[in-house]
């Protein structure tokens, strides 16, 4: 995996390609949690970036509920 960029607030901040890769999921699948409003993320101009931190809390909250945004693991893969 690519090193991830750290924004001057010491934030680690991932690109689409990057989240998926961290999340071991296709782009499309992270462009559709997005367009479904299940995704926490950010623009910078048109492209969205993400927070780890942020990430890591939504998985966990994810994991807790048995899915990823209300569906099973196996079919956001």
């Amino acid at each position: 995996m690519a090193e991830l960029n750290v924004s001057q607030s010491g934030t680690r901040v991932l690109t689409v390609r990057e989240l998926s890769d961290y999340l071991r999921v296709h782009p499309s699948t992270i462009y559709r949690l997005l367009k479904n409003g299940q995704l926490p993320g950010f623009k910078v101009g048109s492209d969205w970036r993400f927070d780890v931190e942020t990430i890591d809390r939504w998985r966990a909250s994810q994991s807790s509920m048995g899915s990823l945004g209300g569906q099973t693991r196996e079919s956001v893969l």
